[in-house]
């Protein structure tokens, strides 16, 4: 065991100073009898005295001069040291299925290993991922124009977390949601994945939380979590402002 003096000498206590004095001393007369004793009849048992003492006194200052500059000597320790567990992905990843298994998950849901704040994303080939980092697959590719900024869209859409549970679906509500492009009306992620459909597709979009929702205790989100949405796109209206009289409003065809 490492033996550490996180002090000098010269600032313990003082009954500390006191006790090791009389320990000095004590040693010091015992030395000084045994010496005395022999000294008057064997010159050479004296001479091996002296050097004795001197030797010891050497070996006190030295102590003194490595305690006092910070100094310690120190034991190898026998201790083991704990290491960290590494990085297991496949445990994650067998804990995130089973989860999703649970949840009643799609066919072919991507999965999420997540250690702390760091995720990593496991999909098939068949996904892609744009610049922006939105995370996307077509199931159908549709027909027609894409929609643009000003136009009225209607879709249908789940949502899901990580786990694959199930937050939100438009088919159990009954009836289709629709917005207007370019009015920031959805998560930036979410508007990104419509702006590339045709009517008539079908999309699975997987949503980092650069683009997800904002985050934070006024908020319902209270996490940064990866968003999974399966969105069909059913029509694309175009849209142009009314004005009569003092009384103005948007009108799609």
């Amino acid at each position: 065991m490492p033996m550490i003096l996180s002090t000098p000498l010269l600032s313990e206590p003082s009954f500390l100073s006191y006790a090791r004095v009389g320990i000095v001393s004590t040693q010091r007369k015992k030395t000084a009898i045994f010496c005395s004793s022999h000294s008057l009849k064997d010159n050479g048992l004296q001479s091996g005295c002296v050097l004795h003492r001197k030797e010891n006194l050497s070996r006190r200052f030295l102590l003194f001069v490595l305690v006092s500059s910070g100094l310690s000597p120190t034991l190898p320790s026998s201790g083991k040291t704990k290491s960290k567990n590494p990085y297991d992905e496949k445990r994650l990843l067998e804990q995130n299925k089973q989860r999703q298994k649970e949840n009643n998950a799609p066919e072919d849901f991507p999965n999420f290993i997540r250690e702390g704040f760091e995720v990593k994303v496991v999909t098939s080939e068949d996904y892609r991922k744009s610049d922006s980092g939105l995370i996307y697959r077509d199931y159908e590719v549709g027909k027609g124009d894409c929609p643009k900024a000003g136009q009225h869209v209607t879709f249908h859409y789940i949502g899901y977390n990580e786990s694959g549970r199930r937050i939100d679906s438009t088919y159990l509500q009954g009836a289709p949601a629709r917005i207007r492009m370019g009015t920031n009306a959805v998560v930036p992620g979410f508007e990104e994945g419509i702006r590339a459909m045709r009517p008539g597709g079908k999309r699975r979009i997987i949503i980092p939380p650069e683009l997800g929702p904002p985050v934070g205790p006024s908020t319902f989100f209270s996490s940064k979590q990866f968003e999974v949405f399966d969105i069909e796109l059913l029509s694309i209206q175009n849209c142009q402002r009314r004005t009569i009289a003092f009384y103005s409003d948007v009108v799609c065809n």
